[in-house]
């Protein structure tokens, strides 16, 4: 029986303080309820903690074998490049090395039961059925990109969320590089008729872009007294999130065990950028 490989999570990286403290404490609490797995985390871009630190960090508790986990929701060309790229060169640093990569985490059924649970508490626990929802509508925001696959990443978010739920509709917007913007998300709430709507951050953590969601959502409620405006709080450390991120390490640490057995590096890496391709999301926590 072969150790299970060591578990490294790969965040996006953020220039708030509060952003890295819960990707910090998040990686802590997965630690803290997996004994004996050697758990670290870091940003592939320059924030602390950095991705190389974490990887030395597990070297030198003796693991040579890591499943990295992409602490993402949204994936963006970058990003599924990015994770790859970072490993890439943590094995240059540390020959002998070898990793496997799992998928990014949303729009997961369970981050989805979250998300209904942030609409729940936005409308004080007063919508509890589909007729009491009917005139609610929601505006998911996601972190926006270039590339418009990681926004149709957003859109295909919003249409799971919705359906079922008895929302009158759930609209996108997105907070930078894409449109449309939250005000003219909420403009267009409005212009479907809506007369209550939830504002919902499509983000894992607190950080510098759910911190403009709120401020964009404020100064536009202000301005548009006649119409109820809830804002929703972001997924956060849940009990869902931290289960996800084991089970996409479970399926990565299998993946390893497949290719460990037969050894087959080079094949290894091609299957990394397959696995990232595939639904492959990213934690924009800045």
């Amino acid at each position: 029986m072969t150790t299970p490989p060591a578990l490294l999570i790969a965040g996006h990286g953020t220039r708030d303080e509060a952003g890295a403290a819960a990707f910090r404490d998040f990686v802590q609490e997965l630690a803290r309820r997996n004994p004996g797995l050697p758990v670290a985390g870091g940003f592939i871009e320059p924030s602390p903690p950095p991705l190389g630190d974490a990887v030395s960090d597990l070297v030198g508790q003796g693991a040579k074998r890591f499943a990295a986990v992409p602490l993402t929701l949204v994936p963006t060309e970058r990003t599924k490049g990015d994770v790859p790229a970072a490993l890439a060169r943590e094995k240059e640093r540390h020959p002998g090395i070898s990793y496997t990569c799992g998928r990014p985490l949303g729009p997961h059924p369970s981050l989805l039961k979250v998300l209904g649970r942030r609409l729940d508490e936005a409308l004080g626990g007063t919508a509890r059925t589909p007729q009491d929802r009917a005139d609610v509508t929601v505006l998911l925001v996601g972190p926006g990109a270039a590339d418009p696959d990681a926004n149709a990443e957003v859109h295909r978010a919003a249409r799971l969320l919705w359906e079922g739920r008895g929302y009158a509709g759930v609209e996108t917007a997105f907070v930078s590089l894409a449109a449309p913007d939250v005000p003219s998300g909420l403009d267009r709430c409005v212009l479907l008729g809506a007369q209550r709507i939830v504002v919902l951050p499509y983000f894992l953590f607190t950080g510098v872009l759910p911190e403009r969601v709120l401020q964009q959502t404020e100064g536009w409620a202000a301005a548009h007294p006649e119409i109820e405006v809830l804002p929703a709080d972001v997924i956060g450390p849940e009990e869902e999130l931290l289960d996800l991120v084991m089970e996409r390490y479970r399926e990565a640490a299998a993946d390893d065990s497949r290719h460990h057995h037969g050894d087959d590096h080079e094949h290894h890496h091609e299957h990394d950028h397959g696995h990232l391709d595939h639904d492959g999301t990213h934690a924009h926590s800045h």
